[in-house]
């Protein structure tokens, strides 16, 4: 897995949109975050375009993915926003200078689209905060400011009830559920041999849930994992009849029957406190009864 160079003072990063639309005023803060970091900024031509739901075309948006990716004078593309939209342009990109001059990209909720075919293609990138994300928690800011920068990152969190315990060392992927889910069968689909997964939802309904893990586990993801992170799986809905179980007890259900350490509630996903993890970097997990800790190497 190839690590892109990390972030030096003085280096410039570009905001563009490959989702859902966004206006510029709201970018104020983040943008004053990368200038105390001591990095540049440039806006991509995507961030105001208004194409119903989404920034732009998506040719409009993929030309400007394309642009700033191209660009050997941007060293890291963060993505503005989810929503939805990523899939629609993922096949109009090419990855041949990319592959060439590597660098960080970087979001979360459905840039997973660009973690999972940038792992296929064999490139680490960053799961965290986006530009939108002005409620950050300090925590949350300072973890992506760690991984652009190449600093060492470990995060310990309390020992959750359904936490299973154990260590186990494997390469992190993973990101949203329903964008993995809805990946599968195609060229950016996740690859879980020997992986450690990360997961985490939002706005989804419980039998949902089930579903997708149910999909993940008769496609044989489950089955070759060396362990599972579990985020936020946030403002979940239940039918008039209930399913029965919470978000979690479903993952737990569904995965029961593999012998690998799982961690709840690790702070990641759709709050304010989602830290930074580097998808594609190998990392380590020990679960014990007291907390678990997530070090990467």
């Amino acid at each position: 897995m190839i690590t892109p160079p990390y972030l030096k003072k003085g280096d410039t990063i570009a905001i563009v949109a490959t989702a859902r639309k966004n206006v510029e005023d709201n970018l104020k803060p983040a943008i004053e975050w990368l200038h105390n970091w001591g990095l540049e900024v440039v806006l991509g031509e995507t961030i105001g375009l208004d194409h119903h739901q989404l920034a732009g075309t998506d040719e409009e948006r993929a030309t400007d993915f394309q642009k700033v990716m191209d660009n050997p004078n941007i060293k890291a593309i963060w993505c503005v926003r989810g929503g939805y939209g990523t899939v629609r342009m993922i096949d109009l990109l090419d990855f041949t200078k990319f592959k060439q001059s590597p660098k960080w990209i970087i979001g979360f909720s459905d840039v997973t689209v660009l973690h999972s075919h940038l792992n296929n293609l064999g490139f680490a990138s960053i799961h965290g905060i986006m530009p939108v994300s002005a409620k950050a928690t300090e925590e949350a800011k300072e973890s992506l400011r760690k991984a652009l920068f190449g600093e060492h990152l470990e995060y310990t969190v309390p020992c959750e009830p359904l936490n299973r315990y154990g260590k186990a060392k494997g390469e992190l992927v993973g990101g949203n559920l329903s964008i993995l889910y809805s990946l599968l069968g195609s060229s950016s689909a996740i690859d879980c041999t020997d992986k450690i997964l990360f997961i985490e939802d939002l706005d989804e309904y419980l039998y949902h849930i089930d579903r997708m893990m149910m999909n993940l586990k008769r496609n044989g993801c489950l089955e070759s994992l060396k362990g599972i992170i579990v985020g936020g799986m946030t403002k979940m809905h239940d039918n008039e009849i209930p399913w029965g179980k919470d978000a979690l007890e479903i993952i737990d259900d569904v995965t029961k029957k593999y012998d690998i350490p799982i961690i709840y509630n690790f702070p990641a996903g759709h709050s304010a406190d989602n830290h930074a993890l580097i998808l594609g970097r190998q990392v380590s997990i020990e679960v014990n009864d007291l907390e678990s800790k997530v070090t990467f190497e």
